[in-house]
């Protein structure tokens, strides 16, 4: 039976997206999101290593048993972050200070490794890679769109510093949103990343309702 990717995608990006749904990788999700642009960055970081790392699981399934598949799980995942960390150090080294330990911590984030276990451990490969790369976007849309909410609220500004970061292309997303030095300090501050992701957890718990869906909220909770 072929693989449905118009719902793996929704899935990814709404309907089990790894923040608002399932409430995993809580850890760079309030860390990590003073601005839009350390969201974006983050959220990058972690869809490369999801797409990879399920997309190699998927091709070796067949020769990890049973008894050892969590182990191997864990090292694809180090392996796939570890050449995250390289390339960024190496070709995007200002983005590498600012996210720091974060980017080796990926391999501690529960979001790769449940979906490795879930669909990439009993799926083919194409559908696998998808399912990575579609949980990649949903969980970078949410740390991207709380970091602006934090950032416009907190500093006035929107994608700052985007150009030093990503690169000289993203010069034209820097926007300046406030009048200098209206921010409220508090959303860029740790309480802010407890508060708006809050926030979005409800707006998006509220849209559902709307919409007539029932609400299931994941029991885990991880880094």
């Amino acid at each position: 039976m072929s693989a449905d990717y118009g719902r793996i995608f929704k899935d990814g990006l709404w309907e089990n997206n790894g923040v608002l749904c399932q409430m995993l990788g809580m850890c760079p999700t309030m860390a990590m999101t003073t601005s839009a642009t350390n969201g974006l960055g983050m959220g990058l970081a972690t869809l490369v290593v999801m797409a990879t790392s399920n997309l190699l699981i998927a091709a070796l399934r067949g020769y990890i048993t049973t008894q050892v598949r969590i182990p191997v799980f864990i090292l694809i995942i180090a392996a796939m972050v570890t050449l995250v960390d390289l390339t960024m150090n190496a070709y995007m080294h200002e983005l590498y200070k600012v996210l720091g330990l974060f980017i080796p911590l990926i391999v501690s984030n529960c979001l790769p490794l449940g979906r490795a276990e879930v669909f990439a451990a009993r799926e083919p490969v194409l559908p696998s890679f998808c399912d990575g790369l579609a949980m990649g976007l949903g969980f970078t849309a949410a740390l991207t769109v709380i970091g602006a909410c934090r950032e416009i609220i907190g500093s006035g500004t929107l994608f700052a510093d985007a150009s030093l970061l990503l690169g000289p292309a993203f010069k034209v997303i820097e926007l300046k949103i406030l009048p200098q030095d209206s921010g409220i300090l508090v959303a860029v501050l740790p309480p802010g990343g407890f508060l708006f992701t809050g926030l979005m957890l409800a707006g998006k718990r509220l849209l559902d309702i709307r919409a007539g869906k029932p609400i299931v909220m994941a029991g885990a909770h991880g880094m």
